[in-house]
């Protein structure tokens, strides 16, 4: 049999790769002859680059660039002819900030903007930003002025680069004068259709944001859609879902021209999961934990409507099961009381109680 592999990260635990990876060490100790085929996903969230970078054929680029509290940090991306893969959480993540860092109203995205610049130099045609994971609620102003947009106060002084600690000052904003970053094209690869305004309420708790800190960061966020949609002449622009994302970051994105798409299905774009798909006699989806939003949009349910679609069997191998769709041939949960010590030997265990029940004779 030839079966496709193609979790998405096990939140908190394993990334994609290596839950396929732990899948299939799995899979073998029962049907070590099957034609094993991994396929990790991502939404465009945390580890899209790892995701795509294991299709093969992307070479693995790094810069310096300032994280949120505009300390050094070395990022990555991936490039393939011109083609760029970026992961905006490389400068902006939460899990560059210490736990006692958390404070969104403080840092900033010009590092993203640095990062984008190092990204797509030298002749890139094409540039797909993953956000997720991020620390930062300003609304991208860190990005824009990195990417020179003339941001300013009421005074006419320039702001921006400190991020959410200006949005409170910001008055005016221009577009850069070079047209370069609307003669790219920008992909924002996001599973978020939040619009700009409810960014903080939404995302900022999880960044460590108090009720306080929602309402002023809701403020300043209302005060750059207002510089930006009358300077760059895009009114409405903080309505439009998506632009909330990354804490703002897919406003400042948009407002370069960059077109928001389903990140699930972008990224079984970039990855050939249709093709593999056709492929394959089983697909093994998984995820950290299987509910009623796992079928809405996620990566499990754009994987599970393409299996449908293609008349592709399914099996599940998740974390925990709070629900078991009967599409499903088999599902097995590898940590039901929760993430063990070793999740990745749990979910080893998991996928060869799953491939016995392949192996098993079926009743005629």
């Amino acid at each position: 049999m030839r079966i496709l592999i193609a979790p998405d990260s096990f939140k908190g635990t394993l990334t994609a790769p290596a839950a396929a990876a732990a899948i299939a060490d799995g899979w073998r100790t029962r049907r070590p002859d099957d034609d094993l085929d991994l396929c990790p996903l991502s939404d465009g969230g945390d580890g899209l680059l790892e995701v795509v970078g294991a299709t093969g054929g992307w070479s693995w680029q790094r810069a310096t660039v300032e994280d949120p509290a505009r300390r050094l940090v070395t990022a990555r991306w991936l490039r393939r002819g011109d083609a760029v893969v970026v992961e905006t959480a490389e400068a902006c993540g939460l899990h560059l900030l210490a736990e006692d860092e958390r404070t969104p109203t403080r840092w900033s995205t010009y590092g993203v903007g640095q990062l984008l610049q190092a990204a797509a130099t030298d002749g890139a045609g094409e540039v797909y930003l993953g956000l997720g994971g991020s620390g930062t609620s300003d609304g991208g102003i860190g990005l824009l002025a990195a990417l020179g947009a003339d941001l300013r106060d009421g005074d006419g002084r320039p702001v921006g680069a400190d991020g959410a600690r200006d949005l409170a000052r910001v008055a005016t904003a221009r577009p850069a004068t070079s047209a370069r970053w609307r003669a790219l094209d920008l992909v924002v690869v996001s599973d978020v259709t939040t619009p700009l305004l409810d960014a903080a309420r939404v995302f900022g708790p999880q960044k460590g944001a108090t009720a306080t800190d929602v309402v002023s960061l809701t403020a300043g966020l209302r005060r750059l859609a207002d510089a930006v949609e009358t300077g760059f002449d895009l009114p409405g622009l903080r309505e439009r879902p998506g632009t909330g994302a990354a804490g703002g970051l897919g406003f400042a994105l948009a407002a370069l021209g960059a077109r928001i798409v389903d990140g699930a299905r972008h990224v079984a774009d970039l990855v050939g999961l249709r093709e593999r798909l056709a492929a394959a006699d089983l697909v093994i989806v998984g995820e950290g934990r299987l509910d009623a939003t796992s079928l809405q949009g996620k990566v499990v349910g754009a994987t599970v409507a393409m299996a449908e679609e293609l008349g592709v069997p399914l099996a599940a191998v998740v974390g925990r099961a709070d629900l078991r769709p009967a599409g499903f041939a088999a599902l097995e949960e590898a940590s039901p009381g929760g993430p063990g010590t070793d999740p990745a030997a749990d979910l080893r265990s998991a996928a060869a109680r799953l491939a016995e029940c392949a192996s098993r004779p079926r009743k005629a």
